[in-house]
């Protein structure tokens, strides 16, 4: 059973990782530690822009991908099988794609605990990937967010009152 946990470097990314550790070292199964860049806008008209944009572009991506190997590097050290990844791309279809690729079990996301209002705006990415997944998924609760466990596909939902069938 492999996992892949997906990480934003928001604070919220070390109580996700933290639960995919204790996971991942539980079950003895490796973990995938994915993060996902932004896409270049896809309107038509869009160039990239000077040097110094694509400058900048390059050095975030680098970062980034520095970043994500330090994860993984700790994780390692922790006894954990873990490989990190950077993809650049859509976040929720990015997240499902890989998922698919990589034959993972199981997808842990953090949740933000956004309010109703902005994730109508914005949308919620843990939402989207627990509605397009293929496999089972952990939303790990996170910045006061609500307490909610879910393991997708077995139709459980864990909250406050206990376990329920999923509506």
């Amino acid at each position: 059973m492999d996992l892949l946990v997906t990480v934003d470097f928001s604070a919220a990314s070390s109580e996700v990782l933290s639960c995919a550790k204790r996971l991942a070292l539980g079950l003895q199964e490796k973990l995938w530690v994915l993060h996902v860049a932004e896409p270049d806008p896809d309107f038509v008209g869009y160039e990239p822009g000077p040097q110094t944009v694509r400058d900048a572009v390059a050095k975030r991506f680098h970062e980034e991908h520095r970043a994500l190997q330090e994860l993984a590097e700790e994780l390692r050290s922790a006894g954990v099988d873990a490989v990190a990844l950077l993809v650049q791309g859509p976040t929720i279809q990015t997240i499902l794609s890989e998922a698919d690729k990589l034959g993972v079990d199981l997808i842990v996301v953090g949740s933000h605990g956004k309010g109703a209002v902005k994730r109508l705006l914005v949308g919620s990415t843990s939402e989207g990937v627990w509605h397009g997944a293929n496999v089972h998924e952990l939303i790990v609760p996170t910045e006061g967010g609500d307490r909610v466990a879910t393991m997708n596909d077995v139709g459980l939902v864990e909250g406050p009152l206990g376990i329920s069938e999923r509506s």
